[in-house]
């Protein structure tokens, strides 16, 4: 680049982390992601200096680029086995690999569980729910409209609930429920932590249309710390049980009005995924009196 765009080293190698981020969660391999982001630089610098003046948002264009570099990697009949002896690195890392810091915070259970859906779904999921890109961004990549983009990511997020086993009773997934409402009501961080799994995963959707996480948040501590921020017990909030998919979770209201559904994933009687939906748009059916009989902060 000419000298009147060079950029701060620390936003080169954010920069560069993201997108090995968004290709390790896409195609769930550290050297496959490293292939993809270098293709995407490939790309960058293969553009005349004429078009790359016309990109006014180097970054999106950039995960753009990768997004669809893994897209077609996923779709490619002859990917075989991506990564899978690549992902046993240690936390030092290495000259060639991506990041460590993937490796510690990633869940093993969670890309396994992207293997087994489609490309276009596994696409969506990631790029929109792991990534917060725009629909409009996301369904450019994938080659969908955005409604059908919506109807993916719902796909994608039902086969990755149905997935996680359930081995509590439906009595034992409600006490510990229960337990999680307790300490988020008291705002014990500790308590939370010690009933999530040490690998838990917490997924915010906010659709775009209210100020979120946009990457889940990994590890006990980690879980525990979102959530409390997000329920941070304020005048004329509440937290309840409810039924949420059939089995026991929480709701959040604010002012009477449903702000957060939050339905837990229970492994080996602790919490090991939790799903929080913000969106506006999916809690319409939500938005009514409330029901009698529950529990409030």
């Amino acid at each position: 680049m000419e000298p009147a765009d060079a950029v701060p080293i620390a936003e080169l190698l954010d920069e560069r982390r993201y997108l090995l981020d968004v290709a390790y969660w896409m195609l769930g391999g550290l050297r496959e992601a490293e292939k993809v982001v270098d293709e995407t630089y490939r790309r960058w610098y293969g553009l005349s200096d004429a078009e790359r003046r016309q990109i006014t948002a180097a970054r999106s264009w950039l995960a753009k680029t990768a997004g669809g570099i893994c897209l077609s990697r996923l779709t490619h009949p002859d990917r075989g086995a991506t990564g899978r002896t690549e992902d046993h690195r240690t936390e030092t890392g290495d000259a060639e690999g991506a990041p460590a810091r993937l490796v510690a915070e990633v869940s093993r259970v969670l890309l396994n569980a992207l293997d087994s859906l489609p490309p276009p779904e596994r696409a969506v999921f990631v790029l929109h729910d792991a990534f917060g890109m725009a629909p409009d961004t996301v369904a450019d990549i994938v080659g969908r409209t955005e409604p059908e983009c919506a109807e993916l990511a719902d796909r994608a997020r039902h086969c990755l609930r149905m997935q996680r086993p359930h081995p509590t009773t439906p009595e034992e997934h409600d006490a510990l429920v229960r337990a999680v409402r307790r300490a988020c009501a008291s705002e014990d961080a500790e308590l939370l932590a010690s009933l999530l799994c040490p690998d838990a995963t917490a997924f915010f959707d906010g659709g775009g249309k209210v100020r979120t996480l946009i990457r889940p948040a990994h590890g006990s501590r980690r879980v525990a710390h979102s959530l409390l921020t997000l329920l941070a017990h304020r005048p004329r909030t509440t937290l309840t049980t409810h039924s949420v998919n059939g089995r026991t979770g929480l709701v959040a209201r604010y002012d009477r009005q449903v702000a957060a559904v939050i339905s837990l994933d229970v492994t080996d009687h602790r919490v090991a995924q939790v799903w929080v939906v913000l969106n506006p748009e999916k809690l319409r059916s939500w938005n009514r009196p409330p029901a009698p009989g529950f529990d409030h902060l």
